[in-house]
């Protein structure tokens, strides 16, 4: 079960972290990833990072703004988001899976989604 937390509404230029807290004893051995969904689009992948945090990957649209990195003894993976943009406002939902993708099909569990509003 994940649960992912941190949401808000923000100013342009401001950051926000989000955090996906897992359940369960094999945390460790997923990837997890960071998906978002804003209204009338399709759910786009945003980070990614593997089981022992060793590897990381990014969407063109947040690189040099978002750090994902993950806590396996807290089994939480977390999404340090800078300079926001008003076109970052989107449904941000956490993901696990046994392979690190930009697909959302290749992750087999998915938590709740965060509300991110970015104002300009």
């Amino acid at each position: 079960q994940l649960q992912a937390s941190g949401g808000g509404l923000v100013q342009a230029g401001g950051s926000l972290r989000l955090s996906c807290a897992a359940s369960g004893r094999t945390f460790s051995s997923y990837f997890m990833g960071w998906f978002r969904q804003a209204p009338g689009k399709e759910r786009e992948f945003v980070a990614a990072i593997s089981g022992d945090g060793s590897g990381t990957y990014y969407a063109g649209s947040v690189k040099g703004r978002v750090t994902i990195s993950r806590d396996n003894a807290k089994n939480t993976v977390y999404l340090q988001m800078n300079s926001l943009k008003p076109e970052d406002t989107a449904v941000y939902y956490c993901a696990a899976g046994p392979r690190g993708s930009t697909d959302a099909r290749a992750y087999d569990y998915w938590g709740r989604g965060t509300q991110v509003t970015v104002s300009s």
